[in-house]
């Protein structure tokens, strides 16, 4: 019988160095630690915009925070896990526009574009994202990405 090397998995691979006083790679003028960083441990509460929550969340992707990601992911669309590109770096993040969304709100909408460089080749990511209510905190149900 012979064995087979296991694959290993995209999300052990290391996550970019951001630490809490690197600048937030959501894009606004605060440190990591200070904005997304504090939604990400916890110890911020939740997003209160479907804005900020978009923001944490790329931030997430930017440090690889499967358990952010997963938590803050409707339950009828959330995945198994997260599949981390090892080869994706992701460089910015831009958006365009937010719809509803507040705390009057129980669904809003974010279009964005994230930028990102995959091996080598820089490329950008345009989404129209949904999010809703669930049980008061503000989560990702699905989006359309643009042509």
């Amino acid at each position: 019988m012979s064995r087979r090397k296991p694959r290993p998995r995209t999300t052990a691979a290391a996550a970019p160095a951001v630490t809490p006083s690197s600048p937030c790679p959501c894009g606004l003028d605060a440190p990591y630690g200070a904005c997304c960083g504090r939604f990400h441990a916890g110890t911020g509460g939740t997003a209160p915009t479907a804005e900020l929550l978009m923001r944490s969340r790329y931030s997430a992707f930017v440090v690889r925070d499967e358990a952010y990601l997963l938590r803050t992911w409707a339950p009828e669309t959330r995945p198994g896990e997260v599949d981390f590109d090892p080869g994706l770096r992701w460089s910015g993040l831009e958006i365009e526009e937010a719809t509803e969304g507040t705390a009057f709100h129980q669904r809003g909408s974010v279009t964005f574009t994230a930028r990102y460089v995959h091996d080598g080749e820089p490329g950008a990511l345009g989404e129209r994202s949904r999010f809703a209510r669930h049980e008061g905190a503000w989560v990702y149900v699905d989006g359309d990405v643009a042509p």
